[in-house]
């Protein structure tokens, strides 16, 4: 039987690696344990991405696409707004001025540092001006590769670094750059929840394998799936969802239970899985709980298909 993969990315950014590995020929499926939903743009947002386009930070890291793509919106927005306000446009030829701050490039006040290759592809599709300042990424598209980077390894006391991200999140940068004297400021465009339903996904995918097994005569022990895990809330989401499943198996059988059918099986358990998750704080996570697992340094569909592939 062909090694089954669970991708657990949110579903807009799990279509890459789920056709990749699906090429290398691995049965895939996707349970998203992340779900995006933006946040409101508050004061102290917009004062902080003021403040960024009047010059006062050194950079500005973007975590993800979905921070890149919230903040150019808010960005334009702004630039729009100075525009406006500074009288240049006239009331009957309002839409001509409209096209013109649409194709307007954006001009960069800092260094912009995308975290990897999605993000600085989202970032490229808008009209900054790179005569001043590049979009620029680590060699290795984590924490780690950042702090590397001749841009951030500058940053000295007193220093400003504003960070595009979602709630949550990694504090490596964060908390290294911090001890260093810099000044941090940070807008959440987005927050990160369980989607409502991931726990019908995964009792569906859960009696579908048992159904399998059965057919193969092999156990889940003997075909352990792999879960791909990008965070630790996709994994606490993860944990929360097999034990939840598991107790589900174990209260009276119902004719009309989705789990109807397998409650003659053992329910599964996180060890009846291996895991390919990001970095070192995944990892010491999923370690802590003595769970067999494959570190990667970034999430781009080669890396974790050679993690896979590699690992017996």
């Amino acid at each position: 039987m062909p090694k089954i993969v669970i991708n657990t990315r949110p579903i807009a950014r799990a279509a890459p690696l789920t056709n990749h590995l699906q090429v290398a020929g691995f049965t895939v499926v996707e349970i998203p344990m992340l779900t995006l939903q933006p946040r409101p743009t508050t004061d102290d947002d917009l004062a902080l991405m003021r403040a960024w386009l009047a010059g006062e930070y050194k950079a500005l890291v973007i975590i993800s696409p979905t921070a890149a793509t919230s903040g150019l919106n808010v960005w334009q927005s702004l630039v729009h707004s100075e525009h406006d306000d500074s009288g240049d446009a006239q009331p009957d030829n309002k839409a001509a001025n409209i096209a013109s701050e649409a194709s307007e490039a954006l001009v960069a006040p800092s260094q912009i540092i995308a975290v990897g290759q999605a993000t600085a592809a989202a970032l490229t599709q808008a009209n900054i001006d790179a005569a001043n300042y590049q979009v620029r990424q680590p060699e290795v598209a984590n924490n780690e590769g950042m702090l590397a980077m001749p841009e951030i390894e500058r940053l000295q006391a007193g220093d400003k670094l504003l960070i595009w991200r979602g709630l949550g999140g990694r504090r490596l940068l964060v908390d290294t750059l911090q001890a260093r004297g810099v000044h941090i400021d940070s807008i959440a465009w987005y927050e990160r929840s369980m989607p409502t339903e991931a726990m019908i996904q995964y009792q569906q995918w859960q009696q579908d394998f048992f159904a399998c097994n059965q057919t193969t005569n092999t156990t889940p022990k003997q075909a352990k799936p792999i879960v791909v895990v990008s965070s630790g809330a996709a994994f606490e989401h993860w944990t929360s969802i097999v034990k939840g499943a598991r107790e589900k198996m174990s209260e009276p059988k119902r004719s009309n239970d989705i789990m109807s059918d397998a409650r003659d099986n053992l329910p599964l358990t996180l060890a009846d899985f291996s895991y390919v998750v990001l970095g070192e704080r995944l990892a010491n996570m999923v370690a802590a709980q003595r769970l067999s697992y494959w570190r990667v340094e970034d999430l781009t569909p080669d890396t974790i298909l050679l993690a896979i592939t590699t690992n017996p």
